[in-house]
């Protein structure tokens, strides 16, 4: 593989020490997913000191490990990396990626979207030349200079997502990335425990743009009832140009018409006038907004945009964001839809959407489980039932919810849709199994705090078992 980090090289980003010489080819803060050749560097959590970790990482193949502290009990002569703080040290590390190389950096933020879109960036932006983008949702204080550091000096894109839920978060991230392309996805009712409105919101996601290189390029929802504000911020901010998507006719990226079903969507768009027609293999318009977006920036990168609309017929669904799993049932077969890396109002909408574009088998059902939508303060009660009429609109047969908030959907539900509430996924399951049969299509949504990723995992596990008449309740 090739060499990220020399020794000699990390110690002079990080302005730290060390006596052996060494090679990195990757940078972790895991031990977990840590992979032989990587940087471990010790970050010390809420839960956590890495340090405590750092024997571990050396003994499963880490090139080195970046420490703040004396290791006595690391063997010596260890390959250690000794700086004044790991947290600095990896913000440092993580700026000296992005400034080596001539990457052109697309970053991307916004409500709901960013990481369908910043994987759709990446399939997108390859087509022309050596792409890198974050893994998974790596957005944040940690994960944003994590990706930075893992950036290939000799990459032509690179794609990073940032994550918020307060004020002031995206301009740290921002200005350790500082992109050429700035992406906001939309800007929709989410975390609004956290702010007094979603003008506030919008606002939070603008910060993006104080990190604009100079000759920046603003990428923005045409469709968006906060485009205009988004806009402006992004002028102030010095951005020169700023490209819109969505079906809005004055969109730079614009949607002309798109066929959706259960596989996916056939597209039919204009970027910047030109034509252009493609396949997306993951259903749901949602889908086809983050491909627009993805084109925007792909076009103001300068990369090729007929290339980059063609790669996204090699777009996937994500674990927990749309993976279809099909599973044995009972003699027969059961699709889920896993959606349950997290919600918000608005994504919730989209999973249903989805649901309601999925044909069950003759005779069979959509089923529906929901847990609760986080962080959404005081208009919490009013969010949840309004999922009603998405729900209606889906034609869902039976809902199981999951939590507390989503008692507020239970109330308003139509008795024969009502599958039960529950505290948690483990209690839900037993009447969940009894009812799911052969042929059912159900989707699996919630916030991350209610843990209804269980759901899918139980569900697999039990289609694992050897095959009986009826699944065990």
């Amino acid at each position: 593989m090739t060499r990220l980090w020399t020794a000699a090289d990390a110690a002079a980003a990080t302005g730290g020490s060390t006596l052996t010489e060494w090679a990195a080819t990757g940078v972790s803060i895991d031990t977990r997913n840590l992979a032989a050749g990587d940087l471990f560097i010790a970050l010390r959590g809420p839960n956590h000191d890495g340090h405590d970790f750092v024997a571990t990482a050396l003994q499963r193949g880490a090139a080195a490990a970046m420490v703040d502290r004396e290791m006595p009990e690391a063997p010596m002569p260890a390959p250690l990396l000794r700086v004044a703080d790991t947290r600095a040290g990896l913000a440092a590390l993580g700026t000296a990626g992005r400034n080596r190389g001539r990457a052109r950096i697309v970053a991307v933020t916004g409500s709901v979207g960013k990481t369908g879109t910043k994987e759709a960036l990446r399939l997108a932006l390859a087509s022309s030349g050596p792409t890198y983008a974050s893994a998974g949702g790596l957005n944040n204080h940690w994960g944003a200079p994590l990706s930075l550091a893992c950036l290939p000096p000799d990459a032509c894109y690179g794609v990073f997502e940032l994550g918020m839920n307060h004020p002031g978060e995206i301009a740290g991230l921002t200005r350790l990335a500082k992109p050429h392309i700035a992406v906001i996805t939309t800007v929709e009712p989410v975390h609004l425990g956290f702010f007094p409105s979603i003008e506030a919101i919008a606002d939070a996601k603008a910060e993006i743009f104080l990190g604009l290189e100079p000759g920046g390029v603003a990428v923005l929802n045409r469709d968006n009832l906060h485009y205009s504000r988004l806009a402006a911020a992004a002028k102030c901010a010095g951005a020169v140009e700023i490209l819109g998507f969505g079906a809005h006719p004055e969109s730079t990226a614009r949607l002309v018409d798109c066929v959706l079903d259960s596989r996916g969507s056939t597209v039919e768009a204009t970027v910047c006038g030109t034509a252009i027609r493609f396949l997306m293999p993951v259903p749901g318009r949602h889908w086809v907004m983050n491909a627009l977006a993805a084109l925007a920036a792909a076009q103001a990168a300068g990369a090729a945009v007929d290339h980059a609309a063609e790669a996204l017929a090699e777009l996937q669904a994500l674990p927990g964001r749309g993976r279809r799993h099909q599973l044995a049932w009972a003699g027969g077969t059961l699709t889920l839809i896993d959606e349950s890396y997290n919600a918000s109002p608005p994504s919730m909408r989209a999973a249903l959407a989805v649901l309601a574009a999925t044909e069950p088998a003759a005779g069979a059902r959509r089923v529906a489980v929901l847990g609760d939508m986080l962080e959404l303060g005081d208009a919490s009660e009013r969010l949840h039932r309004e999922l009603a009429e998405p729900v209606a609109a889906a034609e869902v047969d039976r809902l199981f919810l999951i939590g507390e908030a989503i008692a507020a959907l239970d109330e308003v539900l139509p008795e024969g849709k009502r599958g039960g509430l529950w505290r948690s996924p483990e209690e839900a399951m037993p009447a969940l199994l009894h009812f799911l049969e052969p042929g059912d299509v159900v989707t699996i949504k919630g916030s991350r705090g209610v843990r209804v990723s269980r759901v899918v995992e139980l569900l697999r596990a039990q289609s694992a078992r050897p095959e009986r008449s009826r699944p065990e309740t």
